[in-house]
């Protein structure tokens, strides 16, 4: 793992779904994160990174989840699971609070935005794939939520088109230990190209 090195111009960091719900004290999905969160230092870790990315020149993407408003997925044929638990529980919300950016993770001058994702994948049914290929990125690192839904359908995604992918294990939470532990000791391994502490990956950035 030391020998990885990600180069500045074609590498970005995908930073998946850092909402209010998710993130902040008061939001609807975090007290359901919360212990495994804390227990890897997941804020911390975040803020680390957002700081060592940007210090590096390297590109941040946005990929967030969509923003539940009235009416979604009532009427579709197939919602899945945790297409149910939005509409029942309308996390992130659009013009709510809980649908907002979390402050210290929020888009700033350069960040590129992607569509929202209906499912787990940010990569299915937006502009991601677009966006990273017209900005020269090969390499993804992916930190954020959830470490066994959006994070892994979105990193398995990436590598199905070709991207070099990096899980970040410390950079993300579950509900459950045992989620971690299937995202990444069980299947991370199957289709990412690394999986990194927070420390490993600083150590692999380029010089600011």
């Amino acid at each position: 793992m030391s020998q990885i090195t990600y180069s500045a111009k074609s590498t970005a960091l995908l930073l998946v779904d850092p909402y209010n719900d998710f993130l902040s004290e008061g939001g609807k999905v975090w007290p359901f994160i919360k212990d495994v969160a804390e227990e890897v230092g997941l804020l911390d870790n975040l803020r680390t990174i957002n700081k060592a990315v940007r210090d590096a020149g390297i590109q941040v993407v946005i990929a967030p989840h969509r923003r539940w408003q009235p009416g979604d997925y009532e009427c579709w044929c197939h919602p899945s699971p945790n297409q149910r638990k939005i509409m029942q529980g309308h996390h992130f919300a659009k013009g709510e609070w809980g649908g907002e950016w979390h402050p210290e993770f929020a888009p700033q001058s350069g960040d590129i935005i992607a569509l929202e994702h209906w499912g787990s994948s940010g990569f299915a049914n937006t502009d991601l794939d677009f966006q990273l290929k017209q900005h020269g990125i090969t390499h993804v690192v992916l930190v954020g939520l959830l470490a066994n839904t959006c994070i892994e359908c979105t990193a398995r995604f990436a590598t199905e088109l070709g991207y070099h992918v990096t899980l970040v294990k410390d950079a993300t939470a579950a509900f459950k230990h045992e989620m971690m532990h299937a995202a990444h000791e069980l299947n991370g391994p199957t289709y990412a190209h690394a999986i990194l502490t927070t420390r490993e990956l600083v150590a692999a950035l380029p010089a600011a």
